[in-house]
């Protein structure tokens, strides 16, 4: 009886350590099509996770995760809508958070440009 404990002790023990031992890889394509590999998920894109255990044999593969809205992204969208938009657009020029300044047609297309680079830096591309 003692042997059989000790056995079912030691089987444990070698279950729970074979897990331990598997770890998690993310794999993504950037804009230009290159696969990328990194035991860190990428920030704002799609990437798929695989387990690996410690012979690099696949474990699991778990779906592609969805990325995770980058808040500057939707930042930039909206400040794009906005200067894209007929309406009149006040900013706020001495900093006390109230608009007190209508734009210009020369300043709005010089934002509407800023904008426009915004959403290309912060938001990824549509697959």
């Amino acid at each position: 009886m003692r042997f059989l404990s000790r056995s079912c002790l030691l089987l444990l023990a070698a279950g729970l350590c074979a897990s331990a031992s598997a770890t998690n890889v993310y794999q993504w394509r950037d804009a230009k099509g290159v696969v990328h590999s990194s035991d860190k998920p990428p920030p704002g894109q799609k990437y798929e996770t695989r387990r690996i255990d410690n012979r690099g044999q696949t474990v699991e593969t778990a779906p592609a995760a969805a990325a995770k809205p980058d808040p500057q992204c939707a930042t930039a969208q909206k400040n794009l809508t906005l200067l894209a938009g007929a309406a009149p657009v006040r900013q706020d020029t001495d900093g006390d958070g109230k608009a007190d300044k209508t734009l210009s047609p020369e300043e709005r297309a010089a934002q509407k440009g800023l904008a426009e680079a915004a959403v290309k830096a912060y938001c990824p591309p549509a697959n």
